[in-house]
């Protein structure tokens, strides 16, 4: 397989190399020209000009866009805020994962602050029960209870029959969502507003916000239509900067692009997250053991919001919701550990399912290069764990995935995908076989019924067949430029630190050790010798100064590692402080033994 290179400025053809674990490729040009490392790994990432890498590097508050901008929301706001302030009940209408439930919190927060006895509430459907989305059921029971406004958060762009339901009751449906709107041959939903960043023929610079940043910029355009003024109320504006510690929450854990705006609302959220005014924050982050400085986007995405969809995975989120509303201490430290309990009874449940369907997908034949995606469905698997699942056997299979639990009349499940595989454009292609599905290019939700699923499942595996070769099933490896250890210091990781948050579309920094020696053999340690220790060196120094490389989970690869031997390896360079010492270490991604260069 061939893969772009250039080198002088001219283009060349390189074969795509493989290391012990994945596939290597560089991410985009390495300007050799660049003097220092950093520099190098700036320009990989198209910052050329000096401006655009500062602005990257130093993001502001300022760089936020008015959220006049965005369709519909001037009239949303205006609607939402004529209710509060006449006693009108309004109801927000979530979704039950932590997008849906931050986004609710934001929006609801900023209600009251305007309005303290506003006549506002919040919906949370069941998983289960009720399934993802506005249900017209739902619709129809906050209508009888009194409801005049219902705004929804994270949901509803697909939800042409609840808009008719809502219509025909005297509800003013507002709708705010993110996912992919329904093609223009089926039509949107005839709400009042229908506030969404990405709509069929409205060109957008929102495109990449998350339930909670849409949310977020309908808070702010209440403050500011509550202020009288484009310059928002002091106590308005405090409390639109608290509200970035859930928005960073949702962006992290909705896994959107981490970059243009969400970058700047993540960099300034966590430092909320770390400093919460808001009580269900703080017993939330202190259940988990978290310190202050231990708050970036790797804890929240494995650590703080694991346990808030533990909720809405094995019960019922509103119980999630409340620890982020609530105003009594006790009670949120109470509902924080009970969220910690939920959460180890969550990981039992997932342990079981993947290994069921893991064997379950092998017996079938669903892991070789014949069949490039995996569609399960089993009556005993928990539906609110299968999209947890999904994305444990996309990493271990490296194909689109889709499990489902066999219920009465149907079969109910999630999807994940690949990098370059539309997984929402994959169902659409695959309707004619569908109850129904939403969602976006990398995830989504599906329904079939039982007499139609081999069908759908022959049209998925041949639609995928059709879109992805044998090698996009092998897991690729990214770096950003190559370097030698002499390259790796700190003054340049501290520079390359301030690329954080990291996520998707910004990942971690990478770089490609060329032709390093390791010194020494390598090292196991950990329980169960689990993981490696690596003692890597330029080849040609003077002096033997190393870096030590550590490769979590790598211990079993020790044997294939020669003592002495000569290798390239991925590392993410990083600081590690122990005992007041500083000095500079790696993360070990993979290697590749100079002497066995595997061809791609």
């Amino acid at each position: 397989m061939l893969c772009a290179r250039q080198e002088d400025g001219v283009a060349q053809s390189a074969v795509c190399e493989r290391g012990l674990t994945r596939r290597w490729r560089r991410r985009g040009h390495d300007d050799l020209s660049a003097k220092s490392l950093s520099d190098r790994v700036l320009r990989s990432r198209g910052f050329v000009e000096l401006d655009a890498a500062n602005a990257f590097l130093n993001p502001s508050l300022a760089h936020l866009r008015d959220p006049a901008g965005l369709p519909d929301i001037d009239r949303a706001a205006e609607r939402v805020l004529g209710a509060a302030r006449a006693g009108e009940p309004i109801v927000i209408y979530g979704d039950y994962d932590v997008d849906g439930m931050t986004a609710s919190m934001i929006l609801y927060r900023m209600i009251r602050a305007i309005v303290p006895d506003a006549h506002v509430s919040t919906y949370i459907p069941h998983r289960l029960e009720e399934g993802y989305g506005l249900n017209a059921e739902a619709v129809r029971t906050l209508a009888d209870k009194g409801a005049r406004v219902i705004v929804s958060v994270d949901c509803g762009v697909t939800a042409i029959k609840e808009a008719q339901v809502a219509r025909e009751l005297g509800v003013d449906l507002i709708i705010t969502d993110h996912h992919n709107a329904p093609d223009e041959s089926v039509g949107l939903p005839e709400a009042y507003a229908l506030v969404h960043p990405n709509l069929p023929g409205h060109a957008s610079e929102f495109c990449d916000l998350c339930g909670a940043g849409v949310a977020y910029k309908l808070a702010w355009r209440l403050a500011t239509l509550a202020s009288g003024s484009e310059r928002v109320h002091e106590d308005l504006r405090a409390l639109l900067l608290d509200l970035l510690g859930p928005v960073a929450l949702g962006i992290v854990a909705d896994v959107v692009p981490l970059v243009d705006e969400n970058r700047v609302l993540t960099r300034y959220g966590l430092g909320r997250v770390r400093n919460s005014p808001f009580l269900g924050l703080k017993a939330l982050v202190k259940a988990s053991g978290l310190g202050g400085d231990e708050i970036h986007t790797e804890r929240v995405g494995f650590v703080l919001a694991p346990r808030l969809n533990a909720c809405g995975r094995m019960g019922h989120a509103r119980e999630a919701l409340e620890l982020l509303l609530t105003e009594d201490e006790a009670r949120a430290d109470e509902i924080a550990h009970q969220l910690a309990a939920l959460n180890d009874q969550r990981r039992r449940t997932e342990r079981a399912i993947v290994e069921h369907a893991t064997a379950m997908a092998e017996a079938a034949g669903m892991t070789g290069p014949d069949r490039r995606a995996i569609v399960l469905a089993h009556e005993d698997w928990h539906p609110g764990v299968v999209g947890i699942v999904c994305s444990r056997l996309v990493d271990r299979f490296a194909r689109p995935t889709i499990l489902m639990q066999r219920q009465q009349g149907q079969c109910v499940g999630s999807g994940r995908s690949i990098e370059g595989f539309n997984l929402h454009a994959a169902l659409a292609a695959c309707s004619e076989h569908l109850e129904g599905f939403g969602g976006h290019d990398m995830a989504a939700g599906v329904r079939v019924a039982p007499e139609r699923l081999e069908a759908f499942v022959q049209s998925f595996v041949e639609h995928a067949n059709s879109q992805l070769s044998p090698d996009e099933l092998i897991h690729t490896l990214e770096y950003d430029c190559d370097a030698c250890v002499a390259d790796l210091r700190r003054c340049e990781i501290e520079r390359l630190s301030m690329l954080a948050p990291f996520g998707r579309d910004n990942p971690r920094v990478r770089v490609r050790l060329r032709g390093v020696r390791l010194n020494g053999a390598p090292k196991v340690f950990g329980k169960q010798a689990r993981h490696l220790s690596l003692e890597l060196c330029d080849e040609n120094a003077r002096a033997m100064r190393g870096i030590r490389a550590v490769g979590w989970g790598w211990g079993e690869r020790a044997e294939l590692i020669p003592t002495g031997a000569r290798l390239d390896a991925i590392v993410t360079p990083k600081l590690s402080t122990w005992n007041g010492y500083t000095r500079v270490e790696a993360e070990l991604c993979d290697v590749m033994l100079l002497d066995e260069v595997l061809k791609g």
